[in-house]
């Protein structure tokens, strides 16, 4: 018997309960840099030594950083769904808590690409230092998607969505575009579980709002999916 398919999507919320500083701070910084700094290409062609140096830290700050109960409840709903997880979160905490199927809109902070012509992308766990060369000899850069950057996970993570029988929305305030357009894909007669702990607005029609934090709403909504499954 094939299990439902639902689609798990998060955000840097889920990320900020294992320590890791969510991106949109509401002062517009990011662990005290401007974002356009250390979030654009713009930025990259002023201060490429600025930039590695603050990927390096956050990657550092990923390695350091443990799964959390959200993570954790997200891998456990495996044992009665087929999951796919689509992540705005850039770290490797759901892999690393043992989700299967994980697709990252963001890019993620353990892949380097060159600048180059050739954007084969690596897989990088140590700091991306000046002289790290792609095998076209350009510098290597974070895998990153960076404002004014092409999304390129975004088509997948679509098709994911049109097929999914429910989706769950954790940690994100969907305020970023395009990621925030995917649960327009998501068939008309299935639901969204939006788990926020701080709703912009209460529950309508088939979306379903627990107004909690990631680690302790992520057990009501698993328990949630398994009474809408009848399992």
């Amino acid at each position: 018997m094939n299990k439902p398919f639902i689609v798990v999507f998060t955000g840097a919320g889920v990320s900020a309960e294992s320590g890791l500083a969510t991106f949109r701070a509401s002062d517009g910084l990011w662990e005290n840099h401007r974002i356009e700094d250390v979030a654009s290409p713009e930025g990259w062609a002023r201060n490429p030594l600025l930039v590695l140096d603050f990927y390096n830290q956050r990657r550092a700050q990923a390695r350091r950083a443990e799964p959390n109960p959200a993570h954790l409840v997200i891998r456990e709903l495996e044992q009665w769904f087929d999951v796919q997880v689509i992540t705005q979160n850039v770290d490797n905490l759901h892999e690393r808590a043992g989700s299967s199927k994980v697709i990252h809109l963001h890019g993620s902070l353990f892949l380097a690409r060159g600048t180059g012509r050739n954007q084969a992308v690596l897989e990088w766990t140590d700091d991306i230092l000046p002289g790290d060369l792609a095998e076209d000899g350009s510098q290597l850069r974070p895998h990153i998607v960076w404002f004014g950057e092409a999304v390129p996970m975004i088509e997948p993570a679509i098709e994911q969505v049109m097929k999914a029988e429910a989706m769950v929305v954790v940690g994100t305030s969907l305020q970023v575009y395009p990621a925030a357009s995917l649960l327009q894909y998501l068939p008309p007669q299935h639901p969204i579980f939006l788990l926020d702990p701080n709703p912009a607005k209460a529950g309508t029609g088939r979306v379903e709002v627990f107004a909690e934090a990631a680690s302790t709403g992520m057990h009501k909504v698993k328990d949630r999916l398994l009474e809408v499954f009848g399992i």
